[in-house]
């Protein structure tokens, strides 16, 4: 479900005036997942009924750099600057629960001046492979379940991030899986984003405390990825704003902490008929269809290439280490929490996958985009998954990339998910993590000064 299913633009002016907005911010999410945009009076917003930003706001990196001297980043954006027409998509109207004055917010689809959408931009990516999933009479579910941390307010990046402190005046030192009065520690933080979140119209779910200091987890209900892409987009907006006004910081870093485990976005993913609305990977009977072993194979199959996405930063690779609550291989298994691709215990309506390779670091539109269209390749191909994993898969051997070069290597190489995502989709995405590479790469690390200074 969107925020506002079904909104027009005259609902959506309704609704402002209902609401007494004066502004609204204009956000387009780009391929790092950050907001982009402008803030527009309710004036002007509602007489241009869009805006323009340059089109290279798009193929930025995480630090506002853009790529140079690379042949199909420079052929798919414009070098003259061009801009891009950003409209409205009125089914994401919401307030902006932390503003002082009557505020909205609202997210803008891309596109070029022939009024194509911008292939490239995030949402396209998923609009793109949910118009495969609707030309065969599917429809793709999912659920998203994220991880975050709490970490004290840290304004120097050269020292450790540390657990805040809690009601109690002490910060955690354990871990607190599942812990109740762990998460009262922060209940003022937490009324406030359900509050938020109500106001905001984004069917967060459960709440609990994950295995890490500080570390949480939020789950939302089932529904349309591209509803549930914009709901994770705002909601990490929203922790991060509430955070911030409890005087600590919420981070979806994969890996923020040394010595504990890392943040995930699992994704529980099924497909139901869009006629019919019965679940695709289920017999009538109630038996596993054949298409649901193939979804299961297309996951094992692509999703190694398609690390880079799910997996997008240097940091990201630090959460994939044995023996830290996430997977290392592409195994799957029954209610098995060890392997890349999880089969719950669940009812025939609602059979389904969870991808637990997904880092909370990841674009949701992105991320989406990709298991969704990994799942679509195992279908169409009928392709059939390895033994099912019994036991843990903690001790097999590596089956994911290790590394970003090595990740941006096997993305670029296959050829299927470049036909799915788009070419120039890829290229951009690529080209911008390259560079995001080599400036990591310019970083002397605290590690290296202090093994290396002396000893070597």
């Amino acid at each position: 479900m969107s925020i506002h299913e079904n909104f027009s633009y005259t609902d959506m002016d309704l609704w402002l005036n209902e609401k007494r907005v004066t502004e609204i911010e204009c956000l387009v999410p780009d391929l790092t997942g950050v907001a982009r945009g402008k803030i527009l009076p309710r004036g002007k917003f509602t007489q241009e009924r869009g805006m323009r930003i340059p089109e290279a706001v798009l193929g930025m990196t995480v630090t506002g750099n853009y790529p140079t001297d690379d042949g199909p980043y420079d052929r798919a954006i414009s070098s003259t600057d061009r801009d891009m027409i950003l409209k409205a998509d009125p089914t994401t109207i919401t307030m902006v629960p932390w503003a002082t004055d009557p505020t909205a917010q609202v997210i803008h689809d891309c596109f070029f001046s022939d009024g194509m959408l911008v292939d490239f931009a995030p949402r396209s990516v998923l609009r793109k492979v949910l118009k495969l999933y609707a030309d065969k009479g599917w429809k793709p579910v999912v659920a998203p379940e994220l991880e975050f941390y709490l970490t004290a307010k840290n304004t120097d990046p050269d020292l450790p991030l540390k657990p805040p402190v809690g009601r109690s005046g002490r910060a955690e030192t354990s871990r607190q899986v599942y812990s109740i009065d762990a998460v009262n520690e922060f209940d003022p933080l937490f009324e406030d984003i359900y509050d938020y979140c109500e106001l905001m119209n984004l069917d967060v779910d459960t709440l609990i405390h994950e295995i890490g200091a500080g570390q949480m987890e939020i789950n939302f209900l089932h529904g349309d990825p591209l509803g549930l892409a914009d709901k994770v987009f705002f909601f990490k907006r929203t922790l991060r704003e509430a955070a911030l006004k409890h005087d600590m910081y919420a981070t979806f870093m994969a890996k923020p902490m040394m010595g504990e485990p890392g943040s995930a976005m699992h994704v529980h993913q099924s497909v139901v008929d869009a006629k019919t609305g019965l679940n695709i990977f289920s017999n009538l009977d109630g038996s596993a269809a054949p298409i649901f072993k193939h979804y299961i194979a297309g996951l094992q199959r692509y999703m190694p290439a398609a690390m880079a996405i799910v997996a997008p930063y240097v940091n990201s690779y630090r959460r994939i280490v044995r023996h830290t609550a996430a997977p290392i291989n592409i195994q799957w298994g029954l209610d098995n929490r060890t392997v890349g691709f999880r089969v719950p215990e669940s009812g025939a309506q609602d059979r389904r996958v969870e991808n637990r390779i997904i880092g909370a670091d990841a674009n949701p539109y992105l991320a989406l985009a990709v298991t969704l269209a990994c799942g679509y390749l195992g279908m169409t191909e009928q392709l059939e998954p390895t033994p099912i994993m019994v036991g843990s898969a903690y001790d097999l051997k590596f089956e994911l990339p290790q590394g970003l070069p090595e990740a941006l290597q096997a993305l670029r190489a296959e050829t299927k998910l470049r036909s799915v995502l788009g070419e120039r989709f890829i290229d951009v995405y690529c080209a911008i993590k390259d560079l995001e590479h080599q400036e990591f790469m310019t970083v002397i690390s605290p590690w290296e000064r202090e093994h290396l200074l002396l000893h070597v």
